[in-house]
């Protein structure tokens, strides 16, 4: 009795490239990232020394932990405008405890907390602020885009009226007051910048919680499917919290590292930062309509958009040709991710066809 063997199946040439299209696709951040560095190596031949990589990397830091909580409210489907101006209101906040301290009227003192506590304040502060976007979104049900955009403009009020419009500077502190060493947070260095050293921090923590942790995984649930997420016992309003409460505290870490770095505090501080923020999760592959992307993608992309920014101004592109490049890469982004994702649909029809 003979047995019967399957012929092996060949996938077509039409298959294979679409296989590569996907391919390039996910890996649109890092290509992105190859050739903006080799365009730039060769218009400016300093472009890549030493000293000047780590003012890139600082620059970068500063989208990629932005971008990092980001990720997380994009992943859900969710999206927040506010952080840039959580990023100045927390500086502010800083600076107003640095230098004049909390004002006990009742009491008829001044009290001038510790820079540790200075900062933990304004880390609360941050987080707080992004707890209301998330009760706002989640009881109220308010849409996101609306809820943050009213938070845009709160919490740039708050940074204004903290003192008047204007700038608290000389952020150093005074030794017999116990609130000195602030710019250290900015300026200091072990092997690299303190600032590169918490957005890795950042990135490897961040990393292993959306892919290692049932938080994770409850993340990537709702924005792949909120009402099936939901039926399969997910707690969707806690995690929708907790994404934003991550957002809020991103934004207030960038903007202690800021007011450090400056050593000063302005209420106009992280003036547009959430659409660097915004940029780098997009162009790292994280859809827009959420349940699809990394926090290594976000960083890629973060690399990208900082990169690019250092690259115009060291080629002498004017700053105002500089923002219509980044809007463009932006609505590129944007585009690339849709057509992704109408070809993972495509392709996802083709196989439930087969099967059936």
């Amino acid at each position: 009795m003979s047995q019967a063997t399957a012929a092996p199946i060949k996938k077509s040439s039409g298959s294979t490239w679409t296989e590569i299209q996907q391919i390039l696709l996910r890996g649109r951040a890092f290509i992105a990232l190859i050739l903006v560095v080799a365009v730039f190596t060769v218009i400016a031949p300093n472009f890549l020394d030493a000293a000047n990589i780590e003012i890139m990397a600082k620059h970068v830091a500063i989208n990629a932990i932005l971008g990092i909580g980001m990720t997380f409210v994009i992943l859900t489907g969710g999206i927040d405008l506010s952080v840039g101006s959580l990023v100045g209101l927390c500086a502010m906040i800083a600076g107003m405890l640095i230098n004049q301290g909390i004002i006990l009227p009742q009491f008829g003192v001044i009290v001038y907390p510790h820079t540790w506590l200075i900062m933990f304040i304004a880390i609360i502060a941050g987080t707080l602020m992004g707890a209301v976007n998330g009760l706002i979104i989640t009881r109220f049900n308010v849409a996101p885009f609306i809820a943050t955009l009213g938070m845009l403009y709160v919490a740039r009020g708050m940074a204004l009226l903290i003192n008047n419009g204007y700038t608290f500077p000389n952020l150093v502190g005074r030794p017999e007051l116990g609130n000195t060493g602030f710019p250290e947070l900015g300026a200091g260095s072990f092997i690299v910048n303190y600032s590169i050293w918490i957005m890795i921090g950042f990135a490897l923590v961040a990393a292993f919680v959306a892919q290692r942790t049932p938080f994770g995984r409850r993340v990537y649930a709702i924005g792949g499917n909120e009402r099936a997420a939901e039926l399969s016992g997910v707690k969707v309003k806690r995690v929708k919290l907790s994404v934003y409460m991550i957002s809020g505290f991103c934004a207030s870490v960038v903007g202690l590292i800021i007011a450090s770095q400056l050593v000063a505090a302005h209420p106009a501080t992280g003036q547009f930062f959430e659409l660097n923020a915004i940029a780098a999760v997009v162009l790292g592959g994280t859809s827009l309509s959420g349940g699809r992307g990394s926090i290594g993608g976000t960083i890629i992309g973060a690399f990208v958009i900082g990169v690019l920014g250092d690259g115009l101004v060291m080629v002498g592109v004017s700053s105002f040709w500089q923002q219509v490049i980044k809007g463009v890469v932006i609505v590129l982004a944007v585009i690339i991710d849709q057509v992704q994702a109408r070809m993972q649909t495509r392709i996802a029809l083709q196989k439930q066809q087969e099967l059936g």
